[in-house]
């Protein structure tokens, strides 16, 4: 009787802070470049993210924060990480960076190399996985909607991609898959085999439905159990 008495009084102490517990929002994070910057406006991915949760009847469970820098690669994301993200103490963060990283080579002279792109992203995440953040990781989109793998990027984007895979699995990560989503949407959708105009009004950065397309890919991550 004791024993039941104990087991009743820690569950009354208990249950109401559980309850408090749900009742709090999910803190989410979306931690990138431009394309995520762009994220927060009227017609960006977050703000149509936002807008999905409100039609479902699922605003109050969730709340979506953009941290997006335009021009912003791997290490510059480790340079902020504690203002932009830690000292926000998400819930769960998506990572989605790459773009820079390959794009600059070519644009700039500068980019990043493959291995520091993986030492600089694995201390990303173990910086979160110690404050026991949610990661998911995303590959990068597309510099270039040629569906024929002609884009002068496509290799390094495959090849960054597969990395961002492989950091994935080895350290037991959600993947949000979005070169694969990207690369099959064009296959179907692009059959005139434009550079630009289906997802991306540049060649990177999102057009309208582009910017639903990964709204609907981060939904899904997001949900995902």
């Amino acid at each position: 009787m004791r024993i039941l008495f104990k087991f009743l009084k820690v569950a009354f102490v208990a249950l109401p802070l559980l309850a408090m517990r749900q009742d709090k929002p999910l803190r989410v994070i979306f931690f990138g470049d431009s394309i995520t910057q762009a994220g927060v406006s009227p017609t960006g991915y977050i703000t149509k993210m936002t807008e999905m949760l409100k039609a479902q009847g699922k605003e109050s469970q969730y709340e979506l924060m953009g941290a997006g820098i335009g021009g912003n690669k791997v290490y510059d994301l480790y340079l902020r990480l504690e203002d932009d993200v830690l000292s926000k103490k998400p819930d769960v963060v998506f990572i989605y960076v790459g773009i820079n990283d390959v794009w600059h080579k070519t644009t700039y002279g500068t980019g990043t190399d493959p291995d520091k792109y993986v030492k600089f992203y694995e201390a990303l995440i173990k910086k979160m996985k110690a404050q026991n953040i949610r990661v998911i990781v995303c590959t990068p989109t597309v510099i270039g909607e040629r569906n024929d793998a002609s884009n002068p990027q496509d290799g390094d984007l495959n090849y960054y991609s597969r990395l961002i895979r492989e950091i994935a699995t080895r350290n037991n990560l959600q993947l949000c898959d979005l070169r694969k989503y990207f690369q099959d949407y064009l296959a179907q959708n692009n059959p005139k085999n434009e550079e630009k105009g289906i997802l991306t009004t540049d060649r990177v950065h999102l057009t309208d439905n582009g910017n639903k397309f990964l709204a609907e890919k981060m939904m899904e991550a997001l949900v995902q159990k």
